[in-house]
């Protein structure tokens, strides 16, 4: 099946000719034809399946063909979407699609100044990419109204409530008002918040689509893992990035600080790299983002804010410097790699204490990541196999106070039951001591004694 096979008009066609695009993903072919019908929809894919045209081509096809109202246009589509980097993403795929159209579009996001948002919404807008935030602001300042929403697109549900969105996004759906509109909602997994949201906001003959469920990882990706120390964990990245066939990396890590520093060490070791994460503004992360892209730096280090939406072509490796906490962050992560039918490479460095994350990784993916071999660091540290990772120190492997006490070398039977009277006279003639009572303090006498 082809793109011209699901009944969608000819300049759209070419837009996504001009694109490469000529055979569409089974989420674009199923989500498409439905949308394309006036059928709302729910949208069950991980990044990388090509949500963004399954409903960016239906709601252009549906404005194309509608009359535009005269004076001051109303907007009458939303895409809402958790991210700025993901915002971004959409704005410019919906150009790339609406090129031979007379339809705006319009972005807004929070981190920057609202001016050259503002700016374009005075102009008129057909349809608007949002983030949660600075959509409330500025319809709060009476920049935007959503009464006249004919089609409305949450993008990454999950995700979004993940954030701590729902209560934005519950105040966006109260200003859309109760007028009856079109909705498609995409989101990787289904937790009981999403269950919610489609309960609120679909009508009862929705169509469901289900690709690739979140438990399934791009078979395209060849996953690895080495196991290694921390102090170690270095050493390995940079051993790993004079693979020569290592174009480009985003290298994931845990914390903020974590990338920074990182980012750090590898630019002292005269390899381009730049980190982005929450504290950065929204221009340092676009910045860090374009230099990438162009190829400008090798390496992007990177939190879970950028495992999902980041769309970046031809992106050779993903590297999982931590092994995340929560396994489905893992599908995520190494989905930024293997888009679009290309191949790519996924490498998980695993220290001691994220052994169990491993193992959940490998029960949900229902596969077992292959160990690399070719490693000049082993694990020296043994591998810790409880349920959790992140363990004190006195409960690892009896190493703490309590365990080095147990572990010191025994004495010779014959010396024990030398030193065994002694040890109990001591103990007796401690036992005997009178204990000391503490003085209380004498309390001083009134001035006016």
């Amino acid at each position: 099946m082809e793109f011209r096979d699901l009944g969608i008009d000819a300049e759209l066609l070419r837009a996504l000719d001009d694109a490469g695009y000529t055979i569409p993903t089974p989420i674009q072919e199923k989500a498409i034809p439905a949308a394309i019908q006036g059928r709302d929809v729910l949208g069950l894919a991980q990044t990388g399946t090509g949500k963004t045209c399954a409903f960016a081509i239906p709601i252009l096809q549906k404005l194309k063909n509608e009359e535009r109202l005269p004076g001051f246009p109303p907007i009458r589509s939303l895409i809402l979407t958790p991210t700025r980097e993901l915002a971004i993403q959409i704005y410019d795929s919906f150009l790339t699609y609406a090129k031979y159209t007379d339809i705006r579009c319009a972005l807004v996001y929070g981190g920057v100044s609202q001016y050259n948002q503002t700016e374009a919404l005075s102009a008129g807008v057909d349809v608007l990419v949002a983030t949660p935030g600075r959509l409330n602001d500025l319809c709060g300042q009476g920049y935007i109204d959503l009464g006249d929403i004919e089609l409305f697109v949450l993008d990454e549900a999950d995700r979004m409530l993940d954030m701590g969105f729902i209560d934005d996004v519950e105040r966006i759906i109260k200003r859309m008002g109760d007028r009856k509109m079109q909705t498609l909602l995409f989101s990787a997994t289904m937790p009981k918040s999403v269950q919610k949201l489609v309960r609120q906001l679909l009508q009862e003959d929705f169509e469901r689509v289900e690709v690739t469920p979140v438990s399934t990882t791009v078979e395209t990706i060849d996953q690895s893992v080495y196991f290694v120390d921390r102090d170690n964990k270095k050493k390995l990245l940079l051993y790993t990035l004079r693979d020569p066939a290592l174009d480009r990396a985003l290298v994931f890590v845990r914390t903020k600080t974590g990338a920074d520093k990182v980012a750090h060490e590898l630019n002292r070791s005269r390899v381009g790299a730049s980190a982005i994460h929450g504290d950065k503004s929204q221009i340092d992360r676009q910045n860090a983002l374009n230099r990438f892209k162009e190829g400008k730096i090798r390496v992007l280090v990177a939190t879970d804010i950028a495992a999902r939406g980041l769309d970046i072509s031809e992106l050779s490796h993903v590297i999982n410097y931590d092994v995340p906490n929560e396994p489905e962050n893992y599908v995520h992560r190494i989905g930024r790699t293997g888009r679009a039918g290309h191949g790519g490479i996924a490498i998980t460095f695993c220290q001691a204490d994220e052994v169990p994350y491993l193992r959940r990784i490998e029960k949900l993916i229902d596969k077992e990541v292959p160990v690399r071999e070719d490693n000049p660091y082993p694990m020296q540290e043994k591998p810790h196999e409880g349920r959790s990772g992140g363990r004190s120190r006195s409960r690892r492997g009896g190493r703490g106070r309590r365990g080095l006490q147990n572990n010191k070398p025994q004495a010779p039977a014959a010396e024990q039951q030398a030193a065994a009277p002694k040890q109990e006279e001591k103990r007796e003639n401690t036992a005997r001591r009178p204990r000391r009572r503490r003085r209380k303090p004498k309390q001083a006498k009134p001035e006016n004694s």
